[in-house]
């Protein structure tokens, strides 16, 4: 967050999406309160080190790192916060004083602290856990909000594929040696992992959409959601249909492992220094892409998900509920869960890091990928992901890479030698002078020639 931003958020005051807590020396009592009816409602901001009103008298420098740390321990602690939900702080300074921001987003499930359920609304945060009318239909939003909490009270445990249980718990092993998960069966698993639901439409307990894409069989996962498939396309060479394919309709474990595989074969490695590691920035970068497709999607919507990748750019398309519309500033943005149940499964297995990381990962690593590119996400319907394989700025200077007027230029005097700038500004659409300066970059490049005089001459498209 800028401090433009947060200094406009203090100034529009206390909403049910803005919480301020003074938090001078230690973090108020009531702070999870907020927290939990902010994933109960809608998300918000909880601003540590402003007064009520508005004003900033900031956290005492000395206490901040306390604070931080013993607010991302109870967060992952189900006695404090159940189910449990990562948080991630920032500080900022704000005239010279310390103000700590969490960002708390919506989340799919119904969440309690110290045993106690709150809501959210204009006026703060409401205890409404003896208000059975106002739970269940807290229960029943929840399910409407977010597909994956659709509940199937027909699957059954032999429905889901057994060897990706194991698979799972080697991977949340290797994140955390001693993972609860270790210890369980399948069928506490799949509790564990917010997997088994009771429908408050219908009073039926049973497994999940989210469980049924994450562990079903592929005769499970056809029948559930028919239209459901993944989209892995090469098109370098053949533009209007594919040089290479994978048509992925497997569970989301497998799918990961797929789409990881296809950019193995067709993207070359890159590695790097960073912190005396080296690392494959291909494989960081992809695992955001990668991740991004498969766990921030709409299911129940039949448009396929498309990773594609062409001769400059990958590019990949998921449906999407957008929260606005356009380019993603990565600078200025709050990142919302499509899926939560799916996306902490993925973060407890590694593949993915908390919530809004991944377009500044993202940007990190496409940068390195492709020598200083930047990538694009486009909100919308159709949720787009655009990463540059070059920087085309850096490329088209060093002539390596031209742009798409110049190009135009070189296909307009393959067909005829003879054109005048004044003709290829009329079909082009630009000026006389601009084509000039685009004949002359070419000259200066090597990719165009004048053989003849200016008048009497012709141009020469060097290959």
């Amino acid at each position: 967050m800028t401090i433009d931003r947060l200094k406009d958020i203090i100034e529009q005051g206390e909403n049910s999406n803005v919480e301020f807590k003074t938090s001078r020396t230690a973090l108020n009592k009531d702070a999870f309160d907020s927290i939990c009816g902010f994933l109960n409602r809608s998300g918000g901001h909880l601003m540590l080190g402003v007064q009520n009103d508005g004003t900033v008298i900031g956290v005492q420098e000395d206490k901040v790192q306390g604070i931080i740390d013993g607010l991302v321990a109870n967060a992952n602690n189900p006695q404090k916060l159940n189910p449990p939900y990562y948080v991630s702080p920032e500080v900022l300074d704000v005239e010279d004083k310390k103000v700590v921001v969490i960002y708390v987003p919506e989340s799919s499930q119904v969440h309690a602290t110290n045993g106690r359920i709150y809501d959210r609304n204009q006026d703060g945060d409401f205890d409404i856990t003896n208000q059975h009318d106002l739970v269940s239909q807290l229960y029943l939003r929840k399910q409407n909000s977010y597909s994956e909490n659709q509940v199937f009270p027909y699957v059954e445990i032999a429905d889901f594929k057994e060897s990706l249980f194991d698979k799972v718990r080697n991977l949340a092993r290797n994140q955390q040696p001693k993972h609860p998960w270790l210890a369980m069966t399948n069928e506490e698993l799949l509790r564990s992992a917010g997997l088994y639901k009771k429908d408050m439409k219908t009073g039926q307990s049973g497994y999940t959409l989210a469980s049924v894409l994450l562990f079903g069989k592929d005769e499970l996962i056809q029948n559930v959601v028919p239209h459901y498939k993944t989209d892995a396309i090469v098109r370098i060479k053949n533009t209007d249909r594919y040089d290479d394919r994978d048509d992925i309709r497997a569970n989301l474990v497998e799918s990961y492992e797929r789409l990881m595989a296809f950019v193995a074969k067709h993207l070359p490695d890159k590695f790097q220094l960073i912190d005396g590691q080296r690392i494959n920035v291909r494989d960081n970068l992809f695992r955001e892409i990668a991740g991004n497709l498969l766990v921030h999607r709409e299911y129940t919507n039949p448009f396929p998900a498309k990773f594609i990748i062409e001769a400059d750019q990958v590019r990949s398309e998921n449906w999407n509920k957008p929260h606005g519309k356009g380019n993603i500033d990565p600078a200025n943005f709050s990142p919302y869960p499509k899926n939560p149940i799916i996306a902490k499964l993925f973060k407890e297995i590694g593949w993915v890091d908390e919530l809004g990381s991944g377009v500044r990962n993202t940007y990190k690593f496409t940068e390195l990928y492709a020598s200083g590119g930047k990538p694009k996400f486009i909100e919308g319907d159709v949720f787009e992901i655009i990463v540059p394989l070059t920087n085309n700025a850096k490329e088209e200077k060093s002539g390596k890479v031209l742009g798409k007027t110049s190009e135009k230029i070189l296909a307009l005097l393959k067909e005829d030698k003879n054109k005048t700038a004044k003709e290829l500004s009329e079909i082009i659409g630009i000026s006389d002078r601009a084509v000039e300066k685009q004949l002359a970059k070419l000259q200066k490049l090597g990719r165009l020639a004048r053989i003849g005089s200016d008048k009497a001459g012709h141009w020469k498209v060097m290959d």
